[in-house]
């Protein structure tokens, strides 16, 4: 029998490749979008492919649009076997220039959207004593990536949440997953490059989130290597709670846990943007020079 597995915001970017690569390895596969008409580039790609993703109309920013989704999967394949928590919006700012409504809309997206998805399918993975759900967040989950406030709040409030729910589901024989993307080419990261600075004092600060972008830009992984590590995640024999990958993901993340807290301040009073680039490497391993 084929697992069931729902993978949020399959429309685009890391939720297309992923629900096309398990269709592709025997998973059926229910995408959500919120417009099936304009699901036509995840629909040809799994014509191309020979497989078949079922659509299911669904906002996971709205509480009983996720109620009435996980509902159709339910009454049309019976069980959900595996849950992919991607569907995700950027949002940058530095703190003191980041507007609640920001703060709140990815909160409620990022955050909630994965919570209200996870609440919709646990009560029958739990009766049924198994399943997987894969939250993906981001190497910002792992670090205080500069200038982008609203979205480094949200991926580290899912990774907190991902762990809690990790050891509350583990009596029922229900695992849970996050998947950490590093720069990943995706509909997000074209959409997040604003740079508010409404004060005009943190010039520096937005400067170098860009440089960061633009160098991922130039290095930024294929979607597909995240569908790849994710439907490892799944299906593994030897699970593992966080799963770093793409482009600067390993290296950020395992960078990040050798430093220490000073260190990481330090780094902001670095004061030279070419001092910055070389510390950045030095540390992380990462060239984002451009």
């Amino acid at each position: 029998m084929n697992p069931v597995t729902v993978v949020t915001g399959a429309n685009s970017g890391i939720g297309r490749a992923t629900a096309l690569h398990l269709a592709e390895h025997g998973h059926t596969v229910y995408g959500t979008v919120r417009s099936a008409a304009r699901a036509g580039k995840l629909l040809d790609g799994a014509e191309e492919r020979g497989v078949g993703v079922e659509l299911v109309e669904l906002d996971i920013a709205d509480d009983r649009s996720v109620r009435d989704g996980i509902a159709q999967v339910l009454d049309r394949a019976g069980r959900v076997d595996h849950l992919v928590n991607n569907a995700g919006i950027g949002g940058n700012g530095v703190v003191e220039e980041m507007t609640s409504e920001r703060l709140l809309e990815v909160v409620d997206v990022d955050v909630m959207g994965a919570v209200r998805c996870a609440q919709a399918v646990l009560p029958q993975m739990r009766e049924r004593g198994s399943g997987t759900i894969v939250n993906v967040t981001s190497v910002a989950g792992r670090i205080g990536a500069i200038a982008q406030g609203p979205y480094v709040a949200a991926k580290w409030a899912l990774e907190g949440l991902s762990e809690q729910l990790a050891i509350e589901v583990a009596p029922f024989g229900v695992r849970v997953a996050i998947v950490e993307p590093g720069v990943t080419k995706s509909s997000i990261f074209g959409k997040n490059t604003d740079a508010p600075n409404t004060t005009g004092a943190y010039d520096e600060q937005y400067a170098r989130m860009l440089q960061m972008y633009a160098a991922g830009y130039l290095h930024a992984s294929d979607a597909v290597e995240v569908a790849e590590v994710i439907r490892t995640a799944i299906e593994t024999d030897d699970p593992r709670l966080r799963y770093p990958v793409s482009w600067g993901g390993v290296g950020i993340t395992e960078g990040r846990a050798a430093m220490t807290d000073e260190d990481w301040v330090a780094m902001g009073r670095i004061e030279s943007r070419d001092e910055y680039i070389a510390e950045f490497g030095r540390r992380f391993g990462i060239d984002i020079s451009t």
